[in-house]
């Protein structure tokens, strides 16, 4: 884009806010930048700014005992290099900046405050950690993962100076109550919040100014929120993973959520929970939310919603898990349309060198609207939907499947394909012949430029491997052993489809075949506790596509790094880029790449659960523990932030 200069004070910072770049930090003043171009209110010769042409990352080392305050913090080496269609260049020193750990108390909006990542029951009221005697408190989250960050038209907010930015948050769950001793993994119902931001228009800083806790209330509460997207339509698409076997009537996590959501273990429906929740924001930065039933109950990780804003990729983070795709009815509307499972064909690999792709066809598994299944998902029982054992019955009306890395026999009563596809979709997606052989699938992009989607599998294990009594013999994924280091896998999209019944798909963005693009490597136990080589991303979660810097981000849930990193892949030049490493043993989420929000890119990153250790951490535990408790208020807070220019000045 050609843009012209006009010599005023206000034009040049507005030609310096549209550069395609990370914002600078608090230190970087409007008026250092206009002396860096000619003074205050000089005027400046009339000429086009350089065009953007490419952008790259420098790699950082990874932290060692040598330095063991690094090991227990987020620590950034990285850089942004900017290249213009000139020759010029410029360099920007990345920095993380949070915008709080949880546990703290911040601003509502209204002259009060919150804790950032509380709890909250059907009643919106604060759910207590009574675990000490004598130190009861509010029960915070020390696990935030998927985050948004999104504008909305008209939007106002008392204490924003500059323009107004809004950050979704979601907390997926709390390790431990206080008393160090209580498991609390799934068991509290999972806030999301709504942060208000106050973006400087001189550097692109943004503040926290505001935190808005959305009432859930109305979708029967959230059950372990885990990674999102931010829907082409600018709405926060949430999940909720590892959906409650509805047939385990002793579920004692789901028994424990109900307690602490409903004051009672036996309210909360099985049936209400795993499925995909979208937030809206309003232009005071409050919100709504409403859970979309129809777009199948699986392990929702992360849902990316295609250019076309009607085609869905989910991940499915399960052993025996598939993928998965929803084509809504209408643009922008997820709340009907029709569930397809992917059947693998032959030449399946997870070597990034191997020459094929495997081809994926479509099996259609069902139509409906969130309604529908919603109204089902509150009055039916699961006798009502099919007959689950788990001993061969020795009777033909019986299907062998696997689910979840367990031999079942099913069969499905006479009239409910649409209950069983929609509320039981692994069992009926394995009844209908998908290729049910996945293990840990996780996040899910688009680079929209060469219509490929990328998908991430944390591990490759168990049901993947050949011989494993979880591997389902013909389905297509078979590996000969396991790489638990992981990969990530790429996805080419074509239009043009048919389901495997000869009918047509309305979709120009389905996902044809599936090639391995990055592996982790297994290794040995190296001097500091590595069982995947540190050189190479491992087990891989979050990820996020960059269009315009054609970088694909990669965050790290990694039980073999010790300390887990953010990377960065140009999928042109293939250079892979440590850029962030996380404190030891948390893990990296919340990751959303930002190309523009008025003239700044940014990256968010999060992460959980730091000092949660492992056997790798022996080498480290000791050492790094009491730093990891000072930093995080006693391992039980984690931060919510962004990667951000440092606060060196560049000479622009």
């Amino acid at each position: 884009m050609h843009h012209t200069f006009t010599p005023n004070r206000r034009k040049t910072l507005k030609m310096f806010a549209g550069l395609p770049l990370l914002p600078l930090g608090a230190g970087v003043s409007a008026a250092g930048l206009l002396s860096a171009c000619g003074g205050d209110d000089t005027p400046l010769a009339p000429s086009a700014p350089p065009a953007f042409k490419s952008a790259r990352f420098t790699s950082m080392a990874a932290p060692t005992l040598a330095n063991a305050a690094a090991m227990a913090t987020t620590t950034v080496g990285s850089a942004l290099e900017v290249t213009y269609a000139d020759g010029s260049a410029q360099t920007y020193t990345l920095a993380y900046q949070p915008f709080f750990i949880t546990g703290d108390r911040v601003a509502d909006g209204q002259g009060g405050q919150l804790l950032a990542g509380g709890y909250y029951d059907i009643h919106n009221q604060p759910i207590m950690d009574t675990s000490v005697a004598g130190a009861e408190r509010h029960f915070f989250s020390d696990a935030p993962d998927g985050t948004s960050l999104l504008t909305v038209p008209n939007a106002q907010v008392d204490g924003v100076k500059g323009k107004p930015v809004f950050a979704v948050v979601q907390f997926e769950y709390t390790t431990w109550a206080q008393d160090g001793k209580t498991d609390m993994y799934g068991k509290l119902p999972s806030p999301i919040a709504v942060l208000t931001l106050d973006q400087d228009q001189s550097t692109g800083k943004l503040s926290l100014v505001k935190y808005h806790n959305v009432d859930t209330s109305q979708v029967h509460g959230l059950w372990i929120t885990c990674g999102a997207s931010l829907s082409p339509w600018g709405t926060h698409l949430s999940s909720e993973e590892y959906e409650p076997d509805a047939f385990n009537a002793s579920n004692a996590q789901l028994k424990a959520f109900s307690q602490n959501l409903y004051g009672n273990e036996t309210t909360a429906k099985a049936y209400h929970y795993g499925h995909m929740p979208e937030v809206t924001v309003n232009p005071d930065g409050t919100a709504s939310i409403q859970k979309h039933f129809c777009m199948g109950r699986i392990s929702h990780e992360l849902v990316q919603v295609m250019p076309d804003q009607r085609t869905a990729l989910m991940g499915d983070d399960a052993t025996n898990s598939a993928y998965f795709v929803f084509v809504a009815d209408k643009e922008k509307d997820l709340s009907s349309g029709t569930l397809y499972a992917a059947k693998l064909g032959t030449g399946f690999s997870i070597d990034p060198a191997a020459g094929s792709a495997a081809p994926l066809s479509w099996i259609k598994l069902g139509h409906a609207s969130s309604a529908e299944i919603e109204q089902l998902a509150g009055t039916l029982q699961p006798a009502d939907i099919m007959t689950v054992v788990k001993t061969d019955p020795s009777d033909a009306s019986f299907t062998k499947i696997v689910a979840n890395g367990k031999t079942e026999w099913i069969k499905i009563n006479p009239g409910m394909e649409k209950a069983a596809a929609f509320l039981e979709t692994h069992r009926y997606a394995a009844f209908m012949g998908a290729s049910m052989g996945f293990s840990k699938m996780e996040g899910t992009t688009v680079n929209a430029a060469d219509k490929v989607a990328y998908s991430a599998l944390q591990n490759c294990e168990k049901s993947m491997v050949t011989g494993d009594a979880a591997n389902v013999p013909g389905n297509g994924i078979a590996i000969p052993k396991a790489l638990k280091a992981g990969v990530v896998m790429a996805l080419n999209l074509r239009g043009g489809q048919t389901d495997t019944a000869g009918s047509p798909i309305a979709s120009d963005w389905m996902p044809v075949d599936t090639k391995a693009l990055l592996a982790g490597e297994d290794i040995a136990a190296d001097a500091l506790g590595n069982t995947a080589n540190p050189a190479k991303m491992a087990n891989p979660d979050n990820l996020k596509f960059s269009e315009k810097l054609r970088t694909l981000f990669i965050g790290e849930d990694s039980s073999q790094h010790v300390n887990n990193f953010l990377w960065a892949y140009n999928v042109d030049t293939k250079q892979l880029s440590r850029i962030m490493s996380i404190p030891a043993g948390g893990e990296s989420t919340g990751l959303h790449a930002v190309d523009e929000i008025n003239g700044w890119t940014y990256i968010m990153s999060n992460f959980q659960h730091a000092g949660d250790w492992g056997g790798i951490h022996k080498v480290v535990k000791d050492q790094l523990d009491p730093l990891i408790k000072a930093n995080y208020k006693g391992k039980f807070g984690a931060a919510v932030g962004y990667l951000t220019g440092s606060t060196r000045q560049p000479a622009l």
